[in-house]
């Protein structure tokens, strides 16, 4: 018999693939996916725990599932309450005392266990916890990896954890430490999205460029050896990767930008403050400079590459000598896009005990002349690709009729009007206008070819 499930996924594009890998965990027993939590027998929240208040969301989110758990068992019906993720392996059997009604908690590393845990959960009275860092991967105990239907796109994540220990971070708690897949597995993988009809892959991890897994040929890859081998294979036309950490910006991988046509001329490069002191008590062992030598060793060797970032503003210690340097940074690099954030703090985290806790009205003033900045940026951006020709990967249709969305090189989604056109498909369009957080354009038609200099002749 068919059992139903929904699985809810905050957070990072690594929760995104986590949660289809748990999907993929639970199809061989029979459980499909279905639209909201109202009619699942089996209900997970894949949490994150980098947004302020994570745990308190995903409690109140809980109570709204106990409540409709209750209106259910009325009518003799019953559903299966898990939660996964970063907040799961944060709270652990707190989470099981505060509710609970939760019926399985599991952390980053052991979801591949659900089918295991959910069958523990049928035998026992309470709620089940399994927040271990195992030893053998879960990448080698689960199923073989399924494309979303007809999605030319896919996540793939190689790395997991981080050795940095950023003191706003608790990814090295919740996470573990690093752990790079082996070449051979995503290589693996890579086919098997590929010949579903994906033809861009994302790499991820919590610090991807640190990946370091064994090679086919038995010696460590990093990920420009990793990308090289990817850009590879049949069908495959783009290849991006994120997040990254300056400090794991490795001369090859560079390189990699100015040599492979399929890595895309896109980089997330998280900088965090444009201030020494500021990147020095949040343990980000770089320094401003660091970073503009990087840009522009990689503006050197892909002139047409575009920059992404993260931004905490607010962080301990802060002066605003030293929010003055980050502006002064945006300024100078210019960023496509960005991430910015007001500096929150994380239970368990050096930064959450340090002296000089910036005041909440300071940093919202901040925050506020940052994100303006950084908006007008994107938008200048934006402004550059109309009237250029730019190679667009449709992604999927949009909500008018005859409508289609795809993405830039530079991640830019595109709106355009081309009947027929197939997800999948990457054509040329010309960009026509801007919008704050799109494009819109027209297909360029195709050069009709050259009759042969004597085909009039003869006819």
């Amino acid at each position: 018999m068919s059992k139903r499930r929904f699985i809810k996924t905050y957070g990072c594009q690594m929760n995104v693939y986590d949660s289809a890998r748990m999907a993929d965990a639970l199809a061989p027993h029979g459980y499909t996916q279905v639209a909201s939590s109202d009619g699942a027998d089996l209900i997970i929240l894949n949490t994150c725990h980098i947004r302020e208040k994570a745990a308190e969301k995903v409690y109140s989110e809980l109570g709204r599932l106990r409540q409709m758990r209750e209106r259910r068992r009325a009518h003799g019906d019953d559903v299966v309450i898990g939660v996964a993720g970063c907040v799961a392996q944060a709270e652990g059997e707190a989470m099981l005392e505060r509710a609970p009604f939760v019926d399985i908690v599991v952390g980053p590393q052991t979801y591949h266990r659900l089918p295991e845990l959910l069958q523990r959960r049928a035998r026992s009275k309470g709620g089940v916890i399994d927040t271990d860092f195992p030893l053998e991967s879960k990448f080698d105990l689960l199923p073989a990896a399924t494309a979303q239907p007809g999605s030319p796109t896919a996540f793939l994540t190689i790395q997991e954890g981080c050795d940095r220990f950023c003191t706003f971070c608790v990814v090295p708690y919740t996470r573990g430490a690093e752990e790079s897949r082996p070449a051979a597995a995503v290589l693996s993988e890579a086919r098997d999205l590929v010949a579903t009809g994906v033809r861009e892959i994302t790499l991820l991890g919590q610090n991807v460029n640190a990946y370091h897994g064994e090679g086919t040929d038995g010696r460590s890859w990093s990920l420009a050896r990793l990308i090289a081998a990817l850009a590879e294979l049949p069908g495959l036309a783009r290849i991006r990767y994120t997040t990254s950490h300056p400090r794991d910006m490795a001369d090859d991988l560079i390189e990699a930008h100015g040599e492979i046509d399929a890595l895309m001329p896109f980089l997330h490069l998280p900088v965090q403050s444009g201030s020494d002191a500021v990147l020095a008590a949040m343990n980000r062992r770089h320094g401003a400079d660091d970073y503009r030598r990087i840009v522009e060793r990689l503006r050197k060797g892909r002139p047409d590459i575009a920059l992404s970032s993260d931004f905490i503003v607010g962080f301990p210690t802060e002066t605003e000598a030293d929010f003055q340097a980050t502006l002064a940074l945006v300024e100078e690099i210019g960023f496509a896009q960005a991430f910015s954030f007001q500096y929150s703090p994380r239970p368990g985290t050096p930064a959450a005990s340090m002296p000089k806790q910036v005041a909440p009205q300071v940093k919202a003033e901040r925050l506020q002349a940052l994100q303006e900045l950084l908006g007008a940026q994107m938008r200048a951006f934006n402004r550059r690709t109309v009237g250029r020709v730019l190679p667009v990967l449709l992604e999927h249709a949009g909500r008018h009729p005859g409508q289609i969305i795809g993405r830039t090189p530079y991640l830019q989604p595109v709106h355009l009007r081309a009947p027929g056109a197939q997800p999948g498909a990457l054509i040329d369009v010309r960009i026509e206008d801007a919008h704050a957080h799109s494009l819109a354009g027209s297909p360029v038609p195709a050069p009709k070819p050259v009759p042969h200099p004597g085909h009039e002749a003869r006819a």
